[in-house]
């Protein structure tokens, strides 16, 4: 059996069955725990702040049939996962568990439908502000660093990232699921624990950037496959595939469908469509036939706002200055 359920009805569920719970778990002052809903499972999270506006979510709880929960385009805060046990999947071919974390950025979050298989979580989830990047991760301004600022992306979409579950990312887990401290102690080895974990799981990304890592070459069979995969997006633009089915189409997994094309694009398989889209976007409004609000929809953006802001970002103007006929354009 399958359970459908939107982020909202998620939430709700969780709220309900906190308000009307009578067992009192354990919890210290920094701490609030909350039991799982009987209709999705059993077991509970319990969410500890760490710092001010850092929190870490503690996980341990059985799903007692697969959940798909139907997620909005939303305000993203900045997360990174771990999950020990259970696995997480979404439309787009991200993955997270046996095997894989989650760097999930701040930003606008796309629309997606993720699935929960029916099994045991065990994991962390670590959630804030993008903005403290600044103050544990500092350039010499002081600022978010030029490395970094990928996971800050306010009105823009955001950036997914799925690091490789290490030995050293699964050890230091294991120590905050099994934190042995209490009161304040408990709160500062679990802030120390926590910046260390996000160091390892930023790690292969940071090292990727400072050339450090150089991924092989592709294959002459994988490179035409990649090119393959890009015209396919080219001639669906209002309704591409997703990750997956494009990996399946074009024969190749959906890892090496991402890492080809970062070697080959220089960006993700939608950041090159979110690209594209946004041109065609300039194109269609210089044209004059459809409104700002029919060019966005036609873009994949569901919120005007979003869409106006990332427009400015690419081309130095608004939809509706765009629209009206101004021409000093920002490439980017």
């Amino acid at each position: 059996m399958t359970i459908t359920l939107t982020m909202q009805e998620d939430w709700e569920l969780w709220t309900e069955a906190n308000c009307n719970s009578s067992q009192q778990l354990e919890q210290e002052p920094f701490e609030i725990v909350r039991e799982m809903p009987k209709r999705l499972g059993k077991g509970y999270v319990r969410d500890i702040e760490v710092y001010p506006e850092l929190w870490v979510m503690i996980l341990d709880y059985e799903y007692h049939d697969d959940v798909l929960c139907k997620i909005p385009e939303w305000d993203h805060p900045l997360q990174f996962c771990v999950y020990l046990l259970g696995k997480v999947t979404d439309e787009y071919g991200g993955q997270l568990g046996e095997g894989y974390t989650c760097i999930s950025g701040s930003g606008v979050q796309r629309q997606m439908t993720t699935k929960a298989i029916k099994t045991r979580y065990v994991g962390i989830d670590i959630s804030m502000p993008a903005d403290l990047l600044a103050t544990f991760f500092p350039d010499e301004k002081g600022e978010i660093s030029q490395q970094l600022r990928l996971l800050a992306k306010d009105d823009d979409w955001q950036t997914l990232l799925y690091p490789e579950t290490t030995t050293a990312i699964v050890g230091i887990t294991q120590q905050i699921l099994n934190c042995p401290y209490k009161g304040m102690t408990r709160r500062m080895y679990l802030q120390a624990k926590v910046l260390e974990l996000m160091a390892l799981q930023l790690a292969p990304i940071l090292s990727a950037q400072d050339g450090l890592e150089p991924s092989p070459r592709l294959k002459t069979e994988t490179i035409a496959r990649i090119h393959r995969a890009r015209e396919i997006l080219l001639s669906h633009l209002e309704n591409p595939p997703s990750l997956l089915e494009l990996s399946q189409i074009v024969g190749v997994s959906d890892r090496t469908l991402r890492r080809g094309f970062k070697e080959m694009f220089g960006t993700t398989v939608f950041g090159y469509l979110s690209n594209i889209r946004m041109e065609q976007a300039e194109q269609l409004l210089r044209e004059g036939k459809l409104s700002v609000a029919e060019v966005a929809n036609l873009s994949g953006y569901s919120q005007q706002g979003h869409f106006a802001a990332a427009f400015k970002r690419k081309f130095g103007i608004t939809p509706r200055e765009c629209l009206s006929g101004k021409i000093n354009i920002l490439a980017s």
